[in-house]
């Protein structure tokens, strides 16, 4: 930052002024694969065709098969780091799953549960932040109280997380994103794992929620693989305590995926015994034309390596735009895979530049929504989503939030 706040604001405000008068609408809200992300799985639109619906003597246009297809288990457990018999296949959204998760338990508990949650006096979870919002959204939706927890490069903060989980009956789960994690990009440490896995915890129907998400959006790094949850809580002896969800969203079609849970058999039986009120099956051709598409594991990678070609410039740009212009204004994050990128303002700034980059036409996510209830203590973090807009919208996008940044702080700058 310069010694002269005076001329700098100046200046800002000039800048402000011209980009105004370009009226833009840009949208940088939502974490979306781009047009062309989608257009590389455009092939999947013609399978599987209408002589090549069966899979291993199962008619996939018929009922059934209430935990999808068995290649398909086989095919993406990887995704999962679990082994196909741990798998279960639903629809299109993983979300849909950790929310009928939590539904459940609400409504029914969870294995080794003494009664619902929801019977219980008071039910809490612990929630990293800066986090996903959406995870926020449906503890909120169930009056589930949130905790939030400091999340650092290599995971939540597990002093502060072992001492809650031991001291309150009340903490059942927490929430995790433990790859590329939304919106920081944080990658959770094998030790991290560990000790999620082995914690003394009082409740004793305890659960991880692993959002495995972004288990193979690497763009900047060779793909590199954690900890498998499962095999860690299996190990412990803490079989039950895993829930992992994934799913194609980001790697097919954002509208059409498919989705998966693995858990232990435990918790797989329990799911289903409520699953088979819900459904008499998952949409079995659209997991057909996945395995189709992809036939191996392998080529499930190198598509993934195509993604990183389009996503890795604009995560480039954004860096070096906010390296060349907010050097002394903020802080980011420079992750090496996922969708987002974590800013952080001066305290007390974040609602200000959010509302001064409107004004240009240019739309962010609201400051808060990376903390339960949408309350950052500190105002200060925006997630940033470079993924949807083109480069040159991107980069468009990015000068402009850094000319809002400056002037907000500007505007602090006695």
């Amino acid at each position: 930052m310069s010694s002269n706040p005076l001329t700098d604001k100046s200046q800002e405000l000039e800048k402000f002024k011209k980009i105004k008068d370009k009226s833009l609408t840009l949208d940088m809200t939502r974490g979306k694969p781009s047009k062309a992300q989608l257009d590389l799985a455009n092939p999947m639109l013609s399978l599987p065709g209408p002589k090549n619906f069966q899979d291993q003597g199962v008619d996939c246009r018929n009922y059934g098969g209430l935990d999808g297809l068995e290649s398909a288990k086989k095919l993406f457990a990887p995704l999962c780091d679990a082994k196909p018999e741990q798998m279960l296949i639903g629809g299109n959204a993983s979300l849909s799953l950790m929310h009928d998760s939590i539904w459940r338990a609400m409504s029914f508990g969870v294995v080794g549960s003494r009664k619902p949650w929801g019977q219980e006096s008071r039910v809490a979870f612990l929630c990293p932040v800066p986090g996903y919002d959406r995870h926020f959204s449906i503890l909120e939706h169930f009056g589930i109280e949130m905790i939030p927890v400091p999340l650092f490069d290599d995971g939540p903060d597990m002093a502060m997380v072992e001492a809650k989980v031991q001291e309150d009956e009340a903490i059942k789960g927490i929430f995790c994103v433990p790859k590329y994690s939304n919106p920081t990009g944080s990658v959770y440490s094998d030790s991290v794992i560990e000790r999620l896995a082995s914690m003394k915890t009082k409740a004793v129907d305890f659960r991880i929620y692993w959002d495995n998400a972004y288990s193979v959006h690497s763009f900047a790094e060779a793909p590199r693989p954690i900890a498998s949850l499962l095999d860690a809580c299996k190990k412990a002896g803490h079989e039950d305590r895993a829930l992992v969800f994934a799913s194609s969203s980001k790697i097919t079609f954002a509208g059409a995926g498919i989705s998966f849970l693995a858990a232990s058999a435990a918790n797989l039986s329990d799911f289903k015994k409520h699953l088979q009120i819900q459904t008499i099956g998952p949409d079995k051709l659209n997991i057909l034309r996945h395995v189709q598409f992809f036939k191996t594991w392998d080529q499930v990678l190198s598509h993934m390596n195509r993604h990183a070609e389009i996503l890795a410039p604009k995560f480039k740009a954004v860096d070096a735009i906010f390296s060349r212009e907010l050097t002394g204004y903020a802080e980011w994050s420079r992750p090496k895979g996922g969708y987002f990128v974590s800013l952080n303002t001066k305290p007390g700034l974040a609602k200000r530049v959010v509302s001064l980059a409107a004004e240009l036409g240019v739309k962010l996510t609201a400051a808060g929504a990376t903390f339960p209830y949408k309350k950052d203590p500190h105002d200060q973090n925006i997630r940033i989503a470079p993924s949807l807009p083109p480069l040159s919208e991107v980069e468009e996008a990015m000068e402009a939030l850094c000319v809002c940044i400056k002037l907000a702080t500007l505007e602090q700058t006695p």
